[in-house]
């Protein structure tokens, strides 16, 4: 059985010293799950463009990427997900929340406090290095 590959852009939004998780909705796969926000990245679309596009959709919110963090990859029962980080900011716009039940502005410290869609686990540990300063800063 072949398993089937999906790539993911997430955003990483700082604002005032914390950071945004999304909580997915009963509907969604990984129902109440804490997530980055962002979305699958279309053929020939690259990360950073799907990133627009779906926190745009998402969130209606536009924002400034300062940095993007190694890719991780992930193998949950049924599929396999490489996730493409971006530390953001918002630029524009004001959130309204189309899919997510819910979004939580929590300091970086207590980010693994929540319940986190497993393959968030790497991008929390990279994003945890970035602001030690031990990833390079785009």
């Amino acid at each position: 059985m072949k398993v089937k590959k999906i790539e993911v852009a997430c955003a990483i939004i700082e604002q005032d010293g914390r950071v945004m998780a999304a909580q997915r909705s009963e509907t969604m796969s990984l129902p109440l799950k804490w997530e980055f926000p962002g979305g699958k990245i279309e053929a020939r679309e690259n990360p950073q463009i799907c990133l627009e596009r779906e926190l745009w959709e998402e969130l209606r919110i536009r924002v400034e990427v300062l940095a993007e963090l190694p890719p991780s990859d992930w193998c949950y029962p049924d599929f396999f997900i490489t996730l493409h980080p971006f530390v953001c900011r918002i630029q524009s716009g004001t959130i309204q929340l189309t899919e997510h039940k819910a979004i939580d502005w929590v300091r970086p410290a207590d980010l693994w406090r929540l319940d986190w869609a497993a393959a968030d686990g790497p991008v929390l540990e990279n994003y945890r290095r970035y602001r030690a300063q031990e990833l390079p800063r785009g």
